[in-house]
């Protein structure tokens, strides 16, 4: 066909290992820089937690940036009387066990609530009876599909933090026994316990990125609260698990009567284990229920056909 064979091979060849060399800059940049935008992100958490106890008013008011649209928002939900304290607390406890530190948010998902609701519902219904989009569908289940549409955008943004939230604990669950066995090994190396907690958060932060956030972010309140029982008590609440509420009422314990840390931490870390094992198999002894729908729908019919199919055509051919 005209083409010459060794040009197609070199520019192909040329394609591939500039391929290789992309993946080779990607996979390194990847693990070499993993947690810088979490470590800027936890120092300048540190620098407004210093400042709201040090710092003077107008510090702080150059460290709280807010922006026109959270303001907005306030104003607009002020003046509708639906901004509560109770629902602002509410939400900002979703967001910080979400992961989401910045506090304006809860705001903007109290508006979401608000807001959501009037747009997609109204858009409902202009398209169910303005539009007259389902005439065929009976006045009930035209009411029901705007109700439903309604009710979905009410709770879209609760439903999102809850999934975010599920998902965070689910990896924070997943890596605590490491990080209780590396804590372990900090306290019996006469390592400090906010040092060990930054040593933790440095060694887990690639495998598990959202614990070792939540340890750099102890480790930082326990070097400059008055109190250091506050920064365990503020892991719990960040992190709505038991395993974590487990943890923090042994690291105040040992802070408070002197009883050896590695030793508790070892137990814990061991039922924590046994405990993970435990989800393991009772999934895998969920498997053979799951699996009875789709053998029945997809693999039976399928490995019939393969079996019967070609006796069916010969007794056709016969007749």
């Amino acid at each position: 066909m005209g083409i010459d064979v060794l040009w197609v091979a070199t520019i192909l060849s040329g394609v591939a290992a500039f391929a290789v060399m992309l993946a080779i800059y990607t996979v390194m940049r990847t693990v070499t820089d993993p947690m810088t935008k979490r470590v800027k992100a936890l120092n300048e958490r540190r620098e407004q937690l210093k400042a709201g106890i040090t710092a003077s008013t107008k510090r702080r008011a150059k460290l709280v940036q807010r922006s026109d649209t959270t303001d907005w928002m306030r104003g607009l939900l002020s003046s509708l009387k639906v901004l509560q304290d109770s629902q602002v607390k509410d939400a900002q406890l979703k967001l910080m066990r979400a992961g989401i530190r910045s506090k304006e948010w809860a705001v903007g998902v109290i508006f979401g609530r608000l807001a959501l609701p009037i747009v997609f519902g109204g858009l409902m219904v202009v398209v169910v009876y303005g539009l007259d989009y389902f005439p065929d569908w009976s006045p009930f289940k035209r009411y029901a599909l705007v109700a439903v549409t309604f009710i979905l955008a009410y709770k879209a943004p609760d439903i999102y933090l809850k999934n975010k939230i599920t998902k965070r604990s689910d990896a924070i669950r997943k890596g605590l026994p490491d990080a209780l066995d590396l804590l372990v090994i900090c306290a019996e190396a006469g390592l400090t316990v906010d040092a060990a907690f930054h040593r933790v958060a440095k060694e887990l932060g690639r495998a598990y990125p959202e614990l070792g956030d939540e340890f750099t972010l102890t480790a930082i309140e326990l070097g400059f609260l008055t109190e250091r029982r506050q920064a365990f008590e503020n892991l719990a609440t960040r992190v709505d698990l038991d395993a974590i509420r487990g943890v923090v009422t042994t690291m105040v314990q040992t802070e408070k009567y002197g009883t050896p840390l590695a030793s508790a931490l070892r137990v814990l870390s061991a039922e924590f284990r046994n405990e993970r094992m435990m989800r393991a198999e009772e999934k895998a002894a969920r498997l053979p229920a799951i699996m009875t729908i789709p053998l029945i729908l997809f693999i039976l019919p399928t490995l019939f056909i393969v079996i019967l199919g070609p006796a069916a055509c010969s007794i056709s051919d016969a007749f």
